[in-house]
């Protein structure tokens, strides 16, 4: 009895994801195709230069989004962003620090601290 390995694929979707960029800002080539484990891990490894210029500069998910102004996916809805920013949209959201990021903020930071005092509890 001989096992044969099948190549494990998934939808662009999913390998967006996993790479942390916003899926209709790929190229169409990688849009319009399946993505093997080995290629996400090329990928992964040895990003070209789309990736590296989609990470860079955006647009960004909306998990890398609030992650990079230190807020939940629930906080940016709360604050009114439903759509993937760029970095210079992000930045200069930071700088403006509305009153919606800086108590969206608050909120993470005791989030984090509950977490923290709970793990702390349990060992």
């Amino acid at each position: 009895m001989t096992s044969h390995k099948t190549t494990q694929t998934m939808k662009p979707a999913t390998a967006a994801k996993k790479l942390g960029v916003y899926l209709e800002a790929t190229p169409a080539e990688f849009r319009e195709g399946v993505v093997t484990r080995d290629e996400l891990n090329a990928l992964q490894t040895d990003p070209p230069e789309w990736l590296r210029e989609l990470r860079r500069t955006g647009p960004h998910p909306r998990p890398v989004v609030a992650a990079r102004l230190g807020v939940s996916i629930g906080g940016l809805t709360r604050g009114g962003i439903t759509e993937p920013l760029t970095t210079e949209q992000i930045d200069a959201l930071k700088a403006e620090s509305p009153d919606w990021l800086v108590r969206e903020r608050a909120t993470q930071a005791e989030v984090r601290k509950e977490a923290v005092r709970l793990k702390e509890k349990d060992h």
